[in-house]
């Protein structure tokens, strides 16, 4: 009999807790090269608005910093460098390096020169020191994480004392009648943009997939919690298609 203690969620399939990572990897690896044009035709552009929501949260000053987790190709990282102005200082990390060097050339090519640090680092282990950052940010990438409680942990401590932590991510829709259409959405017409514009519909069916295994809103609320932050809420965003959770270190 297996013992399912040692397994996590890949999607619908069910994984060796070692193995994920590598698999997540392989994923983004895969869509690196397509990644913004595909979150623009999947989202309808709607993620543009739904990063300039968490954005408007942050309370960032001139001089502060922040660190964006998973960030990708530097969207939320860019905004954030904007707030924090040349006197303040934005890391950009990713556990993938091809993601890594798309959001480092990307922010570079746009003049992000003197605010910015690039890391690749593992949300679940966060190689910074305790206490170090005014705002953290993670979008669309706490899904993946192996151990999200460990990944929140882990946030939660190398922000500030009143900083505050960002988690942009899919959640569960809210609006009556709106699940049957999102799933034939992310089932049918997803993978389908997948294959013909990626060249690769597996990974854009785990992509919807790992949305569906994702913790729901208030689930996720008290995972923040357990993680150490206080005044956690949630803003539920499209729906609840999407959601931002945020919360404060002590």
């Amino acid at each position: 009999m297996n013992d399912r203690s040692q397994d996590t969620d890949f999607g619908y399939e069910r994984v060796p807790l070692g193995e994920k990572a590598g698999r997540v990897r392989g994923v983004f690896d895969s869509v690196a090269g397509n990644y913004d044009l595909m979150n623009d035709l999947m989202s309808g552009g709607a993620h543009r608005l739904w990063k300039h929501f968490v954005l408007s949260l942050t309370g960032l000053a001139n001089g502060q910093r922040a660190l964006d987790v998973a960030g990708g190709t530097g969207d939320l990282a860019r905004g954030l460098a904007q707030q924090v102005g040349r006197q303040g200082l934005v890391v950009l990390s990713d556990i993938n390096a091809s993601m890594l060097a798309l959001g480092r050339d990307r922010l570079l090519d746009a003049g992000h020169v003197t605010n910015l640090d690039f890391a690749q680092a593992d949300a679940e282990r966060l190689p910074f020191r305790d206490s170090v950052f005014d705002c953290v940010t993670i979008g669309f990438g706490l899904r993946n994480v192996t151990d999200k409680p460990a990944a929140l942990r882990s946030m939660c401590r190398v922000l500030k004392p009143g900083g505050q932590l960002l988690v942009l991510e899919f959640s569960k829709p809210v609006v009556p009648g709106l699940q049957p259409l999102y799933d034939a959405y992310s089932f049918k017409i997803l993978p389908l943009l997948g294959k013909w514009i990626a060249r690769d519909a597996n990974s854009y069916q785990y992509l919807a997939e790992s949305i569906r295994m994702h913790p729901d809103q208030e689930t996720l609320l008290g995972m923040l919690r357990d993680a150490g932050l206080e005044q956690c809420r949630y803003h539920n965003l499209s729906g609840g298609i999407v959601a931002v959770h945020r919360g404060y270190r002590a």
